[in-house]
């Protein structure tokens, strides 16, 4: 018997490609399949799904934050500083040192991809 699937998220985008060097560099996930319409990335007990969005209007630069939306994603990492270096070769930004915070035993700071979505990514608290 197989293993039931992971939880997914699936977010449309505009730059398949593109997002999914984001999310897969900056939360260390692996890409377990690919398409032309779709990318699969898979780490921390959860699959994120990037499906081509068709008729998306162009994405501004540097991307107006989107958030007004109803999901937000919530990233591990091993560090906030490592990933606020790298965000910006990327693609997107995170949030300056300012403005991270700290609950249940992780800190966290948001920040804006490539396309404008709003995610968080989180530490273990020292």
């Amino acid at each position: 018997m197989s293993p039931p699937p992971l939880p997914a998220l699936v977010l449309f985008v505009a730059d398949v490609s593109g997002m999914a060097r984001f999310y897969g560099q900056l939360a260390g996930m692996t890409k377990v399949h690919a398409d032309e319409e779709h990318v699969v990335l898979e780490g921390h007990g959860l699959q994120l799904v990037l499906h081509k969005l068709r008729g998306e209007p162009a994405v501004e630069q540097p991307p107006e934050p989107r958030e007004d939306c109803y999901l937000k994603l919530c990233l591990p990492v091993a560090s906030l500083a490592a990933a606020r270096a790298a965000a910006p070769a990327l693609g997107g930004r995170l949030g300056p040192v300012e403005r991270e915070w700290e609950a249940r035993g992780f800190r966290a700071c948001d920040g804006v991809d490539p396309e404008g979505n709003v995610y968080q990514l989180r530490e273990r608290a020292p």
